[in-house]
């Protein structure tokens, strides 16, 4: 059975994209670090802009939100997404 999982962009990643959202399907739950992955895979432009070269890690770069929760208090990049789960991806400005 196909699972869908919601990624909604905002700011320069919704730009960068040209959409606003898109609907990931998988056939099982996967680790988010997984599925940001698929995601930078699937625009080398959008991954550019969303992971960090160094860390291979978008959290520099953006807020990552799982089902309305900042993922820093589940389990990071290792919390576990599936069927009709919600990622929410918020660009960080850095200033300097």
């Amino acid at each position: 059975m196909t699972k869908k999982i919601r990624i909604k962009l905002l700011g320069v990643f919704k730009k960068t994209l040209g959409k606003d959202q898109i609907l990931l399907e998988t056939g099982k739950s996967e680790k988010l670090r997984d599925v940001i992955q698929k995601l930078a895979d699937s625009s080398p432009e959008l991954g550019r802009v969303l992971i960090d070269p160094e860390l291979g890690d978008p959290r520099p770069n953006a807020v990552v939100l799982v089902n309305g929760q900042e993922i820093n208090m589940l389990k990071g990049l290792e919390t576990e997404v599936g069927d009709r789960d919600e990622i929410v991806l918020i660009p960080v400005t850095h200033g300097g």
